[in-house]
């Protein structure tokens, strides 16, 4: 047999729902799995120009978009997914046949790590504190959660879920446009411009979110090759597209200029408590912390002992 069967193979693995993708919608959980994969690997790629202590964005906008693609691989196989008894019985033929709808748990286990990444870029971007920016990210785990909980929920409480969901995303949001927007502005034009410009594209597909939700797991108005789509756009606008913006936008931003010192394992302190390579720094420092510093601004004597 020619052409893809992923579905036939795996048939019956996790339970068969009577609404479920089919053959069109595997398909393109394929291919947004390829373009999620080569974009890790141009981000990986693109790590190597960059020295040891500047790559940290380039890693964590790849492991989003490499768990984003096994997630994609998952789905395109029709796997990580279970039979869920839908809420409403739609009279529409597209989604008449539900019974029990295909809901993919593996998406929320792909949310449940990028999307705490993505802040992450966001928010070490905009210099936030830390104490900010793990509560933020707590908020967007509650975020995931109630999400996957809703969606397994057969029953009118999905909806609870949902509305928990919301409030704790709406702090996300609080947090992205008042607080690190503000951090961000500090920080000069240019990390106020990727941080404006990677944050208002994240809250306006995030907030498409919720509506996707609404239309699928929750209301069972899509089918779900739409649900395929819906979903797939926004995570290849939120991941491989935001992860080239704000790659583009740091090319010019030293991580610390946003309180990231970072150092390599080749670089010494010297006498001013400042990292150089090979402990040269204004002079010969000899690494022993002898109490005796020569350099070009002179002889300081310290007593140690």
């Amino acid at each position: 047999m020619s052409g893809n069967q992923a579905l036939n193979v795996n048939n019956g693995i996790g339970g068969s729902a009577d609404l479920q993708i089919t053959t069109n919608g595997s398909d393109w959980y394929w291919a947004v799995c390829a373009v999620m994969t080569l974009a890790s690997l141009v981000f990986l790629g693109l790590s190597f120009t960059k020295p040891r202590t500047h790559r940290l964005f380039h890693y964590i906008t790849a492991a989003i978009t490499l768990t984003a693609a096994i997630a994609y691989f998952s789905m395109g196989a029709g796997l990580g997914q279970v039979p869920i008894q839908a809420e409403f019985i739609r009279s529409n033929p597209a989604v008449a046949a539900a019974g029990t709808r295909e809901i993919f748990y593996v998406r929320y286990i792909d949310w449940f790590v990028t999307t705490p990444l993505l802040l992450l870029d966001l928010l070490l971007t905009s210099g936030l504190p830390w104490p900010t920016i793990l509560i933020t990210i707590l908020m967007d785990e509650f975020m995931i959660v109630t999400g996957l909980v809703g969606a397994l929920t057969r029953s009118s409480y999905k909806w609870g879920y949902y509305v928990f969901g919301n409030l704790a995303f709406f702090y996300v949001v609080y947090v992205l446009v008042f607080v690190a927007r503000k951090h961000a502005a500090a920080l000069g034009p240019n990390v106020s411009r990727t941080y404006m410009t990677c944050g208002v594209l994240t809250i306006f597909l995030w907030f498409l979110y919720p509506i996707a939700w609404g239309l699928s797991e929750g209301g069972n108005v899509i089918h779900p090759d739409s649900e395929a789509i819906f979903y797939g756009i926004l995570d290849l606008l939120a991941k491989p597209v935001f992860g080239a913006l704000l790659l583009w936008g740091h090319r010019n931003i030293n991580p610390a200029e946003l309180g990231l010192h970072i150092h390599d394992y080749d670089e010494m302190p010297n006498a001013y408590g400042v990292r150089e390579k090979n402990g040269v720094h204004n002079g010969v420092h000899n690494g022993v912390n002898n109490g005796v510093t020569n350099g070009t601004n002179g002889t300081t004597v310290v007593n140690t002992v």
